[in-house]
């Protein structure tokens, strides 16, 4: 799945799109890259290898997790070292314009981009909860990019958007006295994910091998933050999905059994219970109300 949203590498340093690119990398062998600028915004996401990223007069040695953010004229090579680990990233270019544009929403958009500018720090490093987010959010983005769905574009702005401002709020959060404690950060990357994979496995063995926590450990930051266990959080969510899907075209024989419920009998109940009203009394009683 993921070799297919590889993209081949080239030394091209512009861009041939007016707003955004975004690329997924896997090299064993690269040549040597000289020093360059260009005029947009360029992000790169350390996956795996060994090498350092010069910038400017210094010299940073990326580490897997590391985000690195090289501003517009700002002079910078890969130095890559001998090693038998791939070079694996993904490189995000983003247009000052399109930027421009996000801080006019919400000046936000821009408090990443501003505090390197300011402090010339471009590294950052990532725990792997908020990396395997960022991951997340970029396979989605690249998976929507390659698609031709229904509303393609418009996803591919939100999902483009969403990711800039997590971004923003990872190293706000970083930056302030109030950052989030780990077992906070824990619990509002789960509702993320949640949020993003409910046609997915679910399951808390799932959970814990993609934030690399224990199954303990999930529980608990989710019951101390929201009140609720995780299960029922999902099984909230799937409901509410599942309630607007039946009012689609989609049979409710496909819906309950897209969003993770194994047979008829339990999302019957499910639903029930949570709405006062079965499945296919609350698709007539819509329908209904749609005639008159």
């Amino acid at each position: 799945m993921k070799k297919k949203l590889q993209t081949k590498f080239s030394t091209r340093q512009y861009m041939l799109s007016k707003d955004f690119e975004i690329y997924y990398y896997n090299d064993k062998v690269l040549s040597p890259v000289k020093a360059h600028t260009h005029d947009y915004y360029e992000f790169y996401f350390f996956l795996e290898g060994d090498m350092d990223m010069c910038i400017g007069e210094e010299s940073f040695r990326i580490k897997h997790a590391d985000l690195v953010l090289i501003p517009p004229n700002t002079s910078h090579y890969p130095r890559f070292i001998d090693s038998e680990k791939p070079y694996r990233r993904f490189v995000l270019w983003i247009s000052r314009e399109y930027l421009n544009e996000l801080m006019q929403i919400s000046k936000d958009y821009g408090y990443l981009m501003q505090h390197v500018l300011v402090t010339k720090q471009y590294v950052f490093h990532n725990d792997l909860i908020n990396f395997n987010a960022i991951q997340s959010m970029i396979f989605g983005l690249i998976e929507e990019i390659k698609s031709d769905r229904f509303g393609r574009d418009a996803e591919i702005s939100l999902r483009l958007n969403s990711l800039i401002m997590y971004l923003n709020r990872i190293v706000y959060d970083q930056n302030s006295d109030k950052s989030f404690k780990t077992e906070k950060a824990l619990y509002l990357n789960l509702c993320d994910y949640i949020n993003n994979h409910l046609e997915e496995d679910l399951s808390l063995d799932k959970l814990a091998s993609e934030f690399y926590v224990s199954k303990y450990y999930i529980s608990h930051a989710f019951k101390h933050n929201i009140g609720i266990s995780i299960h029922q959080y999902i099984m909230k969510k799937r409901l509410m999905i599942c309630k607007d899907a039946i009012l689609g075209d989609d049979a409710i024989s496909h819906v309950f059994r897209r969003y993770g419920f194994n047979d008829y009998s339990s999302f019957y109940r499910a639903f029930k219970k949570e709405y006062g009203i079965s499945p296919k009394e609350f698709k007539s009683k819509y329908e209904i109300s749609e005639n008159i």
